[in-house]
């Protein structure tokens, strides 16, 4: 038989229950209210005291000091004197990249908060419903350099510090020997190891041999077909001599430099395959672009014929391209160009992904990538653990006046900027005394005049 309950005993049980009841109907009454939900949020530490930093504009630079057009985004925000700048070089069509940045980015950017990166590139690469493209993607490239400066600058760091600090001292780079003999070519190689340079493409001529095949007529110039400035390409020529080339440069150079090569995807693929089996012999380092992005399938072939490293990539404009060829391992080197690509924000996912899938960096970086550009892949380049190789660029002094704060290059390394941010910047002034142009020469064609895809 149960004992009765003292009253004590029922007043505290009561004043317990009626306690819960209490906390529990507070808990509804502060969530049932959204101004009382909103102050449950409070600003993390380094916000508070501070107001939001908006962007106040965006707004496309030109400029041409090195030959080539460059595109800079420069996001200007409602704090004074803060601003960031972006490459968004589409060199061979510069003009168009120019209102995707004035108008349509502009629009779409001001009064926004420049802390949400990657709330930025999200919307803005889905806000024109067709995604990619090299003009939406350079526009979208140089905003999201620009936040990533701007971040920097923020934070008081350089943009390699927020993307994981240091991995190396320094960014190792390849410099580019041309000549119009294998001779002349080895003793460039030479010089560069000279200047401390370990890594060395080496080409003769230009892409596919252009411009050293003087001695060879094509019929389609003779025919009056096609433009006097289009150029010109023999294929069977070029195959031949690439292996000439690669075996004068070693025996003249030895072991000790690694040696590269660009295709520019100007060879039928099953010639490509048979060319790159014939160079194991001279040990590359890496052979790139051996197929154009319409003859991927090919890889597989590529694959199973030799064991030369292969870089691919600086064509594709879509971050889903690099996948499934990285998961198959059908390339070694990650061939981005960054400021296509769309920027730090995806390049940086494409190098992560890459890791799992031992496949290295290698950023584009031609003349046609800017300072700005370079100082953005430097930044990559320092903190991720699959880094391959860069390819360098030297400034002249035009380009620095323009650019204050050009990379700079010591026995072969890219020195990475400890300035905040992307350590770079733009003088207005300088840039508007090289205007950009709107001509274009990417046109190859074989001596029938058929065009040959780069």
């Amino acid at each position: 038989m149960n004992k009765p309950e003292s009253q004590s005993e029922t007043s505290r049980r009561n004043a317990l229950k009626m306690l819960g009841m209490g906390s529990t109907a507070g808990i509804f009454g502060l969530f049932d209210s959204p101004k009382a939900r909103a102050e449950t949020y409070t600003k993390p530490a380094y916000a508070v005291g501070m107001a939001p930093v908006t962007i106040k504009s965006v707004r496309a630079i030109t400029t041409a000091p090195g030959g080539s057009n460059l595109v800079i985004v420069k996001v200007e925000t409602s704090e004074p004197g803060l601003y960031g700048v972006g490459c968004a070089t589409f060199t061979q069509r510069a003009m168009v990249v120019i209102p995707a940045i004035n108008i349509y980015l502009n629009e779409f950017c001001v009064g926004k908060d420049v802390d949400n990166i990657e709330d930025m590139w999200q919307s803005a690469y889905v806000s024109s419903y067709w995604r990619n493209g090299p003009v939406l993607n350079n526009a979208l490239s140089g905003l999201d350099q620009a936040l990533w400066d701007i971040k920097g600058k923020r934070a008081n760091m350089p943009v390699y510090q927020l993307l994981g600090g240091k991995a190396r001292i320094a960014v190792d780079t390849y410099t580019h020997a041309s000549g119009p003999t294998p001779e002349a070519i080895a003793e460039k190689v030479q010089q560069f190891m000279e200047m401390g340079f370990r890594h060395v493409r080496i080409q003769q001529g230009g892409y596919g041999g252009v411009g050293a095949m003087a001695e060879i007529k094509p019929d389609f110039k003779a025919a009056g077909f096609g433009r006097e400035t289009d150029d010109f390409s023999d294929q069977r020529t070029y195959l031949k001599r690439v292996p000439k080339m690669f075996d004068v440069v070693r025996k003249r150079c030895g072991e000790d430099v690694q040696l590269l090569h660009d295709m520019h995807e100007l060879t039928e693929p099953i010639d490509a395959i048979n060319m790159i089996k014939g160079l194991e012999e001279y040990r590359p380092f890496f052979i790139e672009d051996p197929f154009s992005p319409e003859n991927m399938n090919w890889f597989k072939q590529l694959r199973q014929t030799t064991a030369v490293p292969i870089a691919m990539g600086e064509l594709f404009n879509n971050i889903n391209e690099f996948k499934e060829p990285m998961a198959n391992h059908l390339f070694d080197f990650i061939r981005i160009h960054i400021s296509q690509i769309g920027g730090i924000t995806p390049a940086m996912k494409v190098a992560r992904l890459g890791e799992w899938f031992n496949v290295r960096t290698a950023w584009h970086g031609p003349g046609d990538t800017s300072p700005v550009g370079h100082a953005a892949n430097n930044s990559i380049d320092i903190a991720v653990w699959n880094f391959g190789i860069q390819e360098s660029q030297m400034f002249n002094d035009k380009v620095k006046e323009v650019f204050p704060g050009c990379p700079i290059i010591k026995n072969g390394y890219y020195q990475v900027s400890e300035s905040p941010g992307l350590g770079i910047d733009i003088n207005e002034k300088e840039a508007a005394k090289y205007p950009i142009g709107t001509k274009s020469r990417w046109t190859v064609r074989k001596s029938d005049g058929t065009i040959l895809k780069p």
